[in-house]
């Protein structure tokens, strides 16, 4: 029988590469719902291309340009958040929770509710609503597959059975686009130059959070929810080669590494046709080829999202949702060129105390969640709007 699928955020980077392992096996899987933020004309492609039962354009204002480009197709065509909720909750094989940003939050939730098993490429759910996430998770036996090579690597690995002799995990990193570049030289550092990745393909947003290791951040938020284990025993290692995603340490010194090639395919396919393995056609590593694989400790001085993200999962929750929101609008600022690449940790900072200062760090419902998102994002769009003027 095949399995039945949902993609959350089909147009990206995420959604395009399931796409295309979905074509490579039609005999595996079949699907459900397809559905993107505003990018009608891919969108209709990948419907037309995956013979997808119903395609959802969350931005309402697009239905129309979607029903134009699907009108001589038998494919259900909705627009706006209700329907993407809808579609959320209708029970599948696997949804994949592809979206990047706070806005894959509630389709998520609602995929969880329904008992679904996620295929989590999105950071901003758990970093903003991992304890609600995890509590949904465990009380509809609903099950997290994560997709982020990082994470993938580790879940394969992990010995969730017997999580007491787990030392450390340790999440790598290629280090960005700026690993080697003195930080004197960040405030030269322009848009083209942000997103050229040196081993991965990705979206703008990803691409500038590498940069600035926000991502590896966000990660280490991510990791302390998925793997249950004590902050500090989540770690990261800058390895350039990124060919070792994640590692785990045993109380027997003993580490198991989990080895791919830079390649999003991968983790999809454990994640899509999990618990059986997905052949695909990504590179397959040649350590001899290689020869040579580099480690070396992060530098927190040049990159000092990785202590805010820290210092943010040690305060509590409200800190992970200003330290999130207020980063996606420094990036999509940055990405404008209304700030410099320099100011995106400095408003992240200054919207984190901000948000504290209140005192009280915990956060009691969704609702909640949603209301210190956006307050944070109003703060961070003051602090760039003084900027500017």
């Amino acid at each position: 029988m095949k399995k039945k699928v949902t993609i959350l955020g089909a147009t990206g980077t995420i959604g395009q590469n399931t796409k295309e392992l979905i074509l490579n096996n039609p005999d595996k899987f079949e699907v459900e719902t397809v559905i993107s933020h505003q990018n009608t004309s891919l969108l209709a492609k990948t419907a037309i291309e995956l013979k997808a039962k119903t395609a959802i354009i969350y931005d309402h204002t697009k239905y129309n340009d979607l029903k134009e480009q699907l009108k001589n197709t038998n494919i259900n065509i909705s627009a706006g958040e209700a329907a993407t909720l809808d579609a959320s909750c209708e029970k599948v094989d696997i949804y994949i929770s592809g979206a990047v940003g706070f806005c894959a939050l509630k389709p998520t939730l609602k995929a969880i509710s329904s008992g679904n098993k996620i295929g989590l490429a999105n950071k901003e759910c758990l970093v903003c609503a991992g304890d609600m996430m995890i509590n949904e998770v465990k009380k509809n036996n609903s099950q997290l597959i994560p997709i982020d090579s990082e994470h993938n690597a580790i879940y394969q690995i992990f010995d969730f059975d017997r999580k007491e002799n787990v030392e450390k995990i340790i999440l790598t990193a290629s280090g960005g686009p700026f690993r080697s570049l003195n930080k004197a030289e960040f405030s030269k550092v322009t848009k083209e130059m942000a997103v050229n990745h040196p081993n991965w393909k990705m979206g703008e947003k990803i691409s500038v959070d590498s940069a600035t290791m926000m991502n590896k951040g966000l990660e280490v938020i991510e990791a302390y929810y998925l793997f249950g284990v004590e902050k500090e025993r989540v770690k990261i290692l800058v390895h350039p080669e990124s060919i070792i995603h994640g590692l785990v340490q045993y109380n027997d010194g003993s580490i198991l590494a989990g080895m791919a090639s830079p390649d999003m395919k991968i983790p999809i396919s454990f994640a899509l046709n999990h618990p059986e393995r997905l052949k695909n056609n990504s590179n397959r590593v040649n350590l001899a080829k290689i020869g040579r694989l580099n480690f070396e400790e992060p530098d927190h001085e040049k990159f000092p999202a990785i202590k805010l993200s820290r210092e943010a999962l040690n305060i509590g929750q409200k800190a992970c949702i200003a330290l999130n929101s207020a980063n996606e609008i420094a990036v999509e600022s940055f990405l404008k060129g209304l700030i410099r690449f320099t100011q995106i940790p400095y408003i992240v900072e200054m919207v984190i105390d901000e948000v504290i200062s209140s005192g009280n760090s915990s956060v009691s419902d969704i609702d909640e969640v949603f209301l210190i998102d956006e307050t944070s994002r109003k703060l961070a769009l003051q602090l760039i709007s003084k900027n500017i003027e």
